[in-house]
């Protein structure tokens, strides 16, 4: 049971979007009702410990979202991070999305090794990467403002574009990821 909850809890954690138990389910190879019970238990512990973050149910589905108490905390930092100098994971994201986009957002993921959410988010909201959802999954490119901030006609007059759009290496860490992980 415990192997559920930590499961339920890493991909509600990833997860930038709700998930229903019965994607979890689906993910974690156990029956929907078992998921749908220890979610449930989840919302309560969560709750009960006055935790910074929280698991919230709208309908069938579920998401890991930050505390209400946190809201002012959250929006500083928000803030900070949406108007100061991009910081080194935000310039690294940046680059991935520039040189390998369109990228899912899982690969994004997969390539940094962490949750890019709310990078990805501030990328979008200082109008530097577009999102567009296909088949359930989100997909980045860098923006016309992105071009035009660095004063460039196009994505190929980045420097060694080519090369690097081209390189196969981060599709071998991917594709090596992705068996480890079957």
């Amino acid at each position: 049971m415990e192997n559920i909850k930590s499961q339920i809890e890493s991909l509600l954690f990833i997860s930038g979007r709700p998930m229903s138990a019965k994607q979890l389910a689906e993910l974690s190879g156990a029956k929907t009702k078992e998921i749908e019970g220890t979610l449930g238990e989840l919302v309560k512990e969560y709750k009960e410990r006055d935790s910074g973050v929280q698991i919230v149910k709208n309908g069938s589905n579920y998401q890991m979202v930050t505390s209400g108490e946190s809201a002012k905390l959250i929006q500083e930092f928000i803030k900070d991070e949406t108007t100061g100098e991009l910081t080194r994971p935000s310039l690294e994201t940046l680059t991935i999305v520039a040189y390998r986009g369109p990228v899912s957002k899982t690969d994004i993921d997969r390539i940094r090794g962490i949750n890019c959410s709310l990078i990805l988010r501030n990328l979008s909201i200082r109008g530097l990467v577009e999102a567009k959802k296909d088949r359930g999954e989100t997909y980045y490119n860098v923006s016309f403002d992105f071009l035009k901030h660095l004063g460039l006609n196009g994505i190929k007059e980045l420097p060694d574009y080519e090369r690097l759009h081209q390189d196969d290496t981060i599709d071998k860490i991917l594709a090596e990821s992705e068996n480890l992980n079957k």
